[in-house]
């Protein structure tokens, strides 16, 4: 999932760090709709989610 904010943020080199805030935050509010990419990472750690 880091991969996927770094990427956006990556254009934000000479951003503030406002903007650079707002786009990881904008982008992690992305892949919380996105259980795919959740249950994945979880995967790859090896944890395991009740329920």
């Amino acid at each position: 999932m880091w991969s996927l904010v770094k990427r956006d943020i990556g254009s934000l080199a000479a951003a503030d760090l406002g903007q650079i805030t707002r786009a990881v935050k904008r982008r992690l509010k992305q892949i919380q709709y996105r259980p795919d990419l959740v249950d994945g990472c979880l995967t790859g750690t090896g944890l395991i989610m009740d329920g």
